[in-house]
């Protein structure tokens, strides 16, 4: 009898402690989903972090989320490995952004395990998606990203708001400079997204058209401060405007005017993204003017790529293609676009 008393109080124990496991989120039956991003440090992948945990706790599904040290090559066998870890560990979705090639055959493998995928951000390289697509072997179900060629609009329409009346009172052409970060997709879509739309705006308008030209810096990158001599060739060709089309460029932008005295405080400039210096930038009382800058809903991306593969697991519609709208923020807005986590410090 005494034994027998032993044997249930150990199984009501352990039946005890199963449900208590569940009751704090150890419920091995619930769906399991990876994201694998570009980086996770950085507050923009902590912003995507942000809303990619909200939408799957909101349809009660666990997540992992990680991603590389760094975006550059040598990385790109660690995120490699965490592609395949989420594969063995048989999720039930990715939400992927790669920083390189390489990645066809683990996507095959997610598309023989039936293992939907939602690129988000820049994506999965071409060269891998074409591959897929060749072998009938695509796993991928959506994109989710911002929009760079509209964003960019966004900040052309702000911006010429800005400089209309300086535009239309020139004497001589006033100019216009871009500084393109790179010649990637991105840049390409950034500097021409801007140019398009603020070529439009001036030309529909009496006052500008004909009175502005649009000269471009293109840089291969931030190396060897290439960012700082685009700017003072752009200086050099008398422009009194100029778009910056990413975070990197406005850093460096930024440090080459707080060294130069009042060298460029005759000069607008315009932003992409944000952070910690373009928001000390924005809030500057004094010297060279940052006018405003068109931030990616880094909380949107991650809430919407996790929204589409869930949609994908549980065989609801699922949306190819989710653009993510640009959002203009400058002086007045930039508290408050802090706090609704569209634009990040770091």
């Amino acid at each position: 009898m005494k034994k027998f008393k032993k044997v249930v109080t150990l199984i009501l124990a352990a039946t005890l402690a199963l449900s208590t496991m569940t009751a704090c989120g150890g419920d091995s039956n619930s769906k399991k989903i990876a994201v694998v991003a570009k980086g996770e440090s950085h507050a923009f992948w902590q912003s995507v972090k942000k809303g990619a945990e909200d939408a799957a706790t909101e349809a009660g599904y666990t997540i992992t989320f990680r991603g590389p040290a760094s975006e550059s090559a040598k990385d790109l066998p660690s995120q490699v490995e965490m592609v395949q870890t989420a594969l063995s560990n048989n999720v039930d979705g990715l939400v992927l952004a790669t920083i390189g090639e390489g990645f066809t055959d683990l996507l095959k493998q997610a598309y023989d395990k039936k293992i939907p995928v939602v690129q988000f951000d820049s994506g999965i390289w071409a060269n891998d998606v074409a591959a897929l697509d060749s072998s009938s072997k695509n796993p991928i179900e959506a994109s989710v990203a911002t929009s760079n060629t509209l964003a960019a609009g966004v900040a052309a329409e702000n911006f010429f708001a800005e400089i209309k009346d300086d535009i239309a009172g020139s004497k001589d052409k006033y100019v216009v400079g871009i500084i393109q970060h790179d010649e990637t997709q991105t840049g390409i879509d950034r500097a021409g997204g801007f140019e398009t739309k603020f070529k439009e705006l001036a030309d529909a308008d009496a006052s500008t058209k004909g009175k502005y030209t649009i000269v471009k810096e293109v840089k291969p990158g931030d190396a060897n401060n290439a960012y700082k001599d685009a700017l003072e060739a752009l200086y050099e060709k008398d422009a009194q405007a100029i778009f910056m089309s990413n975070e990197g460029v406005v850093k460096q932008v930024y440090d080459a005017i707080q060294s130069a005295g009042d060298k460029y405080d005759d000069v607008l400039f315009c932003g992409f993204d944000a952070g910690t210096k373009q928001i000390e930038w924005m809030k500057a009382t004094s010297g060279a003017k940052l006018v405003g800058s068109v931030a990616q809903d880094s909380y949107a991306i991650g809430y919407n790529a996790v929204k589409q593969v869930i949609n994908a697991i549980e065989d609801k519609g699922v949306e190819a293609t989710v653009a993510i709208p640009g959002a203009w923020w400058d002086a007045t807005n930039v508290d408050e676009m802090i706090k609704n986590n569209l634009v990040y410090e770091g």
